[in-house]
């Protein structure tokens, strides 16, 4: 501060910024100032220039190493590689205009601020709760991983030493360095790796991972006497910097640790999951100032980093906030520039004879097997069979970070030389770089026994401990067992609405009685109950099983999560919020928790169906948090917010953006649609736009196993007494009609479709468009066609005609008895279809939903001219993507901004629908 205040007194610094304004901002590169040339008054241009570079060229790299599922790191060496001597430095001028020597330093103190954060996020993932998971498999490994590694290492270190390294260098320091450098192991870069090869969630990957927790652990305690002993000039030197490191590790996981803890808690950041904005500050600090410590003591300044990410508690996912909070940051601007750096200082060119490489195959041949015949056998011992004991091997010989990161210690420090160090950088990216198709060799997918890749909790009865029936579909196609898919928060109010419509209140079974009786003292119900009935409410108690699923990507925040799942699955908000909402309506609800890459959601609804007996998957698609809407009440249209595809082909800068209109969304609506082995249905939440209670159900019927499934759910959903229905039978007519003549009656012939597709169910075969991946099924017969036509006409009579045949149940006596059916005849199916929505939202008081069939498969009629016409009338361009999701009638419904919910349903493929 003194300084300071003489330099303002004298004013050296008021000349300094006029100076630097003279020299450089007045006129910039319009004066002929060269932004490239390095100037020590205002460095930020220069390095700016050299993130760009660093940043593309690793992000360009990363690209396309990651389509044959490289780790990251491998593209960050490579760019720096190529960016350093070894290709670009040869240009003449190119390291002296982008990478001068005078501006390096500012490089290296940013790279060293990155480092020093990723490993206080290396810190926190590390979790010793892991270990004591196989606890003895996973010590046997570590231990056999790490000591004939060290063994071997020094040995190789003596050749090495002899060959190439400068006899003033002390030889136990680097026979020691050596050690550690082929025995660690890089667990950041392992755990990435068993992410991207969905290994987390098998015993294989319980092992390494905890293996590499022990391993990694006692890396850095080795590697950190290594830099004490190199940094001391005497023994009692180095061993009061062994002792004082020794006390400040005691230091920080008690004193710290508990003082951290109890600050958590006093903040309330513990409870809530979330570090305020006093904690994150602590934090930093705490990070930061440790980093200072072990860097003055004479340990590296990354260790410090390393040890605060050890005092960071994981309770209630507050870790797991607190990492996505910075680790964007360090992962994208600061990390790529340490590991670049790297690059920068490896000179491929010095590795000019057979010796040289001769040594360098050798020391990537003792490092790979030392770690994979180790481990493996380790393994091997403990009972994990050779595919097994292969990958646990292959998995534990991965370097990467960790690595490059003992490797630059080393060269700062002096033990190794630029030709040395970059033998070794050769070493750990070829070892990193055959980790992965090694792993997939030994241990492929049909192989894997996966422990539990989703955490489930036991269903939470709402009112009593009664669980509803595995596969318990009644004769009359009511369904029990349902599966709700939540991504997003926005999901909620959807889910909410459905599940409230399907599970009926308390009181009903006792209206359904009363109505039954009055239907039978009048003699004039046209639904007979037959002399028993076949399901009562009680006895088709409804279950939902709420299957949260999260995004896993290479953050170490989802690393953590995938690692915590089964206590997310007790404090996610999303769950918690759902659970609440089935213990206050009485609803039978269940939760699973699935961390996986988005690409997977769709196999996982798939398994999770499979495994739970799934009658139905529910995807909720609501609009967004922001959107606001209002209705016309002449046109009965959406005034602001029009529909989940309206950032397709919204026009208005002004309107509100939804959330969940997103192509990406859509196609991951159409991959469920292909693959899930149960009915599937898509609910549109268009929100709550009346004051009604009340809900209004329209179903536009066209025959074919979609539409047929949204009948009898229709009349599922009726038998909650607050439900009322409409439902039309639209038969296309050739030649336009007269008003006189615009609807049939319920008695007139249907008449049989021209085409229908086959009902064999859904290929395999995907065809690629601008919209992306959509089903393509095969073609129809003239059997099919009429099996599907009889099985309309089946259904139809079956809820419509007043005969014996068909005996309901009470409950769906009463539902038949709010529907209204009718059958009516239009020359523009799609149109008569809009005017019957918009004419019941206009006038019914209630809020309408809009039930349909997906009708991509067995579709009676194909709808694309009609709608094209439509979307011209409207003015809009929307592509496939739209009618590709939720069929023609649902996007012809989109199109028109009707205030209506839109629920689309689609059978599941069977042999006879």
């Amino acid at each position: 501060m003194a300084e300071f205040s003489r330099r303002m007194g004298d004013g050296e610094f008021v000349r300094s910024l006029v100076s630097r304004a003279a020299s450089s901002q007045v006129g910039g590169i319009f004066s002929g100032d060269n932004p490239s040339e390095y100037n020590k008054t205002d460095p930020i241009r220069l390095w700016v220039i050299q993130v760009v570079i660093i940043i593309a060229m690793t992000q360009f790299l990363a690209l396309v190493f990651g389509r044959i599922r490289q780790p990251r790191v491998i593209a960050e060496v490579i760019g720096g590689v190529i960016l350093g001597p070894t290709v670009m430095g040869r240009i003449p001028g190119f390291k002296n205009a982008i990478f001068p020597d005078e501006a390096m330093p500012l490089l290296n103190l940013t790279a060293t601020i990155g480092l020093v954060l990723f490993l206080f996020l290396v810190g926190l993932e590390i979790d010793t709760r892991l270990m004591r998971r196989n606890i003895k498999a996973a010590t046997a490994v570590s231990l056999a991983g790490l000591l004939l590694p060290l063994g071997l290492g020094a040995a190789l270190g003596v050749g090495v030493y002899r060959e190439f390294i400068d006899p003033k260098v002390n030889f136990g320091y680097f026979v020691l360095f050596t050690a550690v450098a082929v025995g660690i192991t890089a667990f950041p870069v392992l755990c990435r790796i068993l992410t991207e090869l969905k290994l987390l969630d098998t015993t294989v990957g319980v092992v390494v991972l905890s293996a590499g927790v022990g391993n990694d652990v006692v890396g850095w305690v080795l590697l950190a006497l290594t830099v004490a002993l190199v940094n001391a000039s005497t023994g009692l030197v180095a061993l009061y910097v062994l002792l004082t490191s020794i006390g400040f590790v005691i230091f920080l996981l008690f004193p710290v640790k508990w003082g951290y803890l109890w600050l958590c808690r006093r903040t309330g950041s513990l409870e809530q999951g979330s570090p305020t904005a006093l904690m994150m500050t602590v934090t930093l600090l705490i990070v930061f100032i440790s980093a200072f410590f072990t860097d003055i003591i004479g340990v590296h300044a990354i260790f410090g980093g390393f040890l605060a990410g050890l005092v960071i508690p994981h309770e209630n996912g507050f870790a797991i906030s607190l990492v996505e909070k910075i680790e964007d940051l360090v992962s994208i601007l600061l990390l790529p520039l340490y590991f670049t750096l790297s690059g920068l200082r490896t000179n491929l060119g010095l590795l000019d004879n057979g010796v040289t490489w001769g040594y360098t195959i050798l020391i990537c041949v003792v490092a790979f097997f030392s770690k994979f015949l180790a481990c493996g056998a380790a393994a091997f011992g403990t009972g994990f069979n050779w595919r097994e004991s292969g990958a646990i091997g292959s998995l534990m010989s991965c370097k990467g970070l960790v690595e490059l990161i003992v490797l630059n210690v080393g060269l700062q420090a002096g033990v190794l030389d630029t030709r040395v160090f970059s033998m070794f950088v050769i070493h750990a990216i070829i070892l990193t770089f055959i980790t992965t198709p090694l792993t997939l060799m030994f241990y492929p997918s049909k192989y894997r026994i996966h422990t539990n890749n989703t955490a489930r909790d036991a269903p939470k009865p709402g009112g009593d401990s009664e669980a509803a029936p595995r596969r318990s579909t009644t004769e009359e196609g009511l369904k029990t067992r349902f599966a709700v898919v939540l991504d997003k928060i926005e999901q909620l109010p959807a889910a909410m609405t459905l599940a409230q419509l399907l599970h009926p209140s308390t009181s009903t079974e006792t209206l359904v009685q009363a109505e039954v009786a009055s239907d039978d003292e009048k003699h004039s119900s046209p639904h007979s109950l037959g002399s028993v009935p076949k399901v009562s409410l009680a006895s088709s108690r409804i279950s939902i099983d709420a299957l949260r699923l999260i995004e896993l990507t290479t953050r170490t925040s989802a690393v953590l999560k995938s690692t915590e799942s089964a206590s997310l699955l007790q404090t996610d908000s999303i769950i918690s919020i759902f659970r609440t909402f089935g213990q206050l309506n009485k609803l039978v609800i269940s939760a699973a928790l699935s961390v996986i890459p988005y690409d997977e959601f769709s196999t996982a609804i798939s398994t999770h169906v499979s495994e739970a007996e799934t009658e139905m998957v529910i995807l909720p698609w609501s609009r967004g948090t922001g959107a606001t809407s209002t209705v016309d009440e002449d046109t009965g249209k959406i005034g602001s917010a029009r529909n989940p595809f309206d950032g397709i082909f919204n026009k208005s800068n002004t309107q509100p953006q939804d959330q969940t209109s997103s192509v990406v969304y859509a196609e991951f609506i159409r991959r469920v649609f292909l693959s899930c082995p149960s009915d599937v249905a898509l609910f549109v939440d268009r929100g709550s736009y009346l004051n009604a209670v009340n809900q209004q159900l329209v179903l536009p019927f066209f025959g074919g196993p979609d539409d047929r499934l949204a009948l009898t759910f229709l009349v599922q959903l009726c038998i909650n007494p607050d439900v009322k229905a409409t439902v039309v039978w639209v038969v296309k007519t050739d030649t336009p009609l007269t008003p006189s003549s615009s609807a049939g009656d319920d008695t007139k012939k249907l008449q049989v479709p021209d085409t229908v597709l086959s009902p064999t169910g859904r290929s395999q075969t995907v065809y690629h468009t601008v919209a992306a991946a959509d089903t393509v099924y095969g073609n129809q017969n003239t059997e099919t066609r009429l099996a599907s036509d009889t099985a309309d006409n089946i259904i139809w009579d079956r809820y419509t005609r007043n005969s014996t045949t068909y005996a309901h149940s009470p409950a769906v006596v009463s539902a038949l008895s709010r529907i209204t059916f009718t059958r009516q005849d239009a020359f523009e199916p799609l149109h008569h279809v809009l005017d019957l929505v918009n004419g019941e939202v206009s006038q019914s008081g209630r809020n309408v939903i809009v039930v349909t069939g997906r009708s991509r498969r067995m579709a009676t009629e194909n709808h694309a001219p009609e709608l094209g016409r439509i979307l011209a009338e409207k003015g809009f361009s929307i592509g496939s993507s739209v009618s590709k999701t939720v069929g023609s009638v649902g996007a012809a419904l989109v199109a028109d901004a009707t205030a209506a919910s839109l629920l689309v349903v689609q059978a599941a493929a069977t042999p006879t629908n």
